[in-house]
């Protein structure tokens, strides 16, 4: 039931939830690393690569997250004949390709 009404809540597929989840928790874990390796002097081109990972990991998950959007929030209303959510997803892509 993708639903993705004004104020807005989506219910998310069990799989899909469990998805973004194991994303986020990788992402997590990453950033843990990250402090710790700042905590333990490591040396400056081993950080940025990691945050570098921590970055495509972070990339990947938006680009699913943008994918499953499109697919069900932004079809859903555009059969509904709710044109406003292509002015709310053109302003979103202004955002994450800053």
């Amino acid at each position: 039931m993708g639903n993705c009404e004004c104020h807005k809540t989506k219910h998310r597929s069990d799989d899909e939830f469990r998805d973004l989840l194991n994303r986020l928790s990788r992402i997590e874990g990453q950033i843990r690393g990250i402090k710790k390796m700042l905590e333990n002097d490591a040396y400056c081109v081993d950080i940025l690569t990691q945050v570098s990972a921590a970055q495509a990991a972070l990339n990947s998950f938006n680009r699913v997250l943008l994918n499953n959007h499109i697919r069900t929030c932004v079809a859903e209303d555009i059969r509904r004949g709710n044109d406003e959510v292509i002015d709310e997803l053109t302003g979103l892509l202004q955002k994450l390709m800053k």
